[in-house]
């Protein structure tokens, strides 16, 4: 079924769970902060004057962890081809130290909602210097980031308190990057489009109501099998959406990204014939490739080969997955994309986002905090 301008969707089976009807109807009618960014009418916390100045820079620095990058992350390489500047990204605490000698045209972005995450001042202290053209994206309150970019007389950029990290993909967190990628942000935003489309709609429910039934039946591993190594870091920015939103009160999906058909050749025994406590997206992006088989070097007991470039071959792999799974009744839906666009990659965020929430809130769990993670992070400052 095709649910939206870009995207196929083959469903686990039909399925239409009445809560999530009503959860739906009532997250679409209220105004709720976190929809209110996925939409053409968010008033973004930078204006165009600054977003001009910024844009001049052809080296970018992000420093930020789980949603202040991965988001950011998941455009850059989604939509890399189009992308004509540099971006790195420090979203760990890496031993590995970057050489920026030119300075002329670098920009060093720190996010950080709360201006106090640990790895990010870590991170902030090892790659910036008050020569850099820096600038903080972070909460209007007294934080250390705040405080730092103060002191250096850096540009502020404020993050939207209601926002949480993992949510804010399409809010300056993310929007502003992909402005800076040389993209269109207003692209993104199809969520208006979408809710008045009936197929999504559909879809959309159908996906949620399985997922829920999986919950309940305790398959809880959510595994992704990704045909595309540019959607890598998609499915990282997924895998944080679910697993923050969701796991709590015992409850929860745990969302495994797996890379086909590399896992073809290690992970696909156990997938098939191990334990049924699973579930599976597959994915495949169609797109042309200039990869083709050197017909040349073929041996005749592969003449089946001849002609065949990698994105085919990668297709005919996708879809004889899809007719094992359907062979041992083992759950699975498909996602195909027919073009890849910032207009799909805002198909596919609001998608997840909005399947998220509502799987959330039919598990009677609040899909907005993540309460435990505190614990790790008040344990750490203990020790030091």
């Amino acid at each position: 079924m095709k649910i939206s301008k870009n995207i196929y969707l083959k469903e686990f089976k039909y399925k239409k769970n009445k809560k999530i009807i009503l959860i739906l109807r009532k997250l679409i009618s209220e105004k709720n902060s976190v929809i209110s960014s996925l939409g053409k009418s968010y008033s973004y916390s930078y204006n165009k004057k600054l977003l001009n100045k910024l844009k001049k820079y052809s080296k970018i620095n992000l420093i930020g962890m789980g949603g202040s990058s991965l988001g950011a992350r998941s455009i850059y390489n989604f939509l890399k081809k189009k992308i004509k500047k540099e971006f790195n990204f420090n979203d760990n605490l890496s031993l590995k130290k970057q050489k920026n000698k030119k300075t002329k045209n670098l920009l060093n972005l720190i996010i950080s909602k709360s201006g106090n995450t640990l790895e990010t001042i870590v991170n902030t202290s090892i790659f910036i210097n008050k020569n850099h053209k820096n600038v903080f994206l972070t909460e209007n309150r007294n934080s250390y980031l705040f405080n730092l970019a103060k002191k250096l007389k850096s540009e502020i950029i404020f993050h939207n308190n209601y926002i949480g990290g993992r949510y804010s993909v399409l809010s300056e967190v993310g929007m502003l990057p992909a402005e800076l990628m040389g993209l269109n942000e207003t692209k993104f935003k199809q969520y208006d489009n979408l809710i008045k489309n009936k197929n999504f709609l559909s879809g959309l429910v159908s996906s949620a109501s399985n997922i829920l039934d999986y919950s309940k039946k305790r398959k809880t591993n959510s595994i992704i099998l990704n045909y595309d190594e540019n959607s890598n870091d998609l499915f990282y920015w997924y895998q944080q959406l679910v697993a923050e939103s969701l796991g709590k009160k015992g409850k929860g999906i745990l969302p495994i990204v797996s890379n086909l058909p590399k896992d073809n050749h290690s992970l696909m025994q156990l997938y098939l014939d191990g334990t049924k406590n699973n579930f599976f997206t597959l994915f495949f992006v169609n797109e042309k490739s200039n990869l083709k088989i050197n017909s040349n070097l073929l041996l005749k007991s592969h003449d089946y080969l001849k002609g065949k470039n990698l994105e085919k071959i990668k297709e005919i792999q996708f879809n004889a997955t899809q007719n094992v799974f359907k062979k041992k009744n083992i759950p699975f839906r498909s996602l195909y994309i027919n073009k890849r666009s910032e207009e799909t990659l805002g198909e596919l965020f609001t998608f997840f986002i909005l399947e998220t929430i509502l799987v959330g809130k039919a598990l009677k769990i609040n899909p907005f905090d993540q309460p435990a993670v505190e614990l790790i992070k008040n344990e750490t400052k203990k020790i030091f």
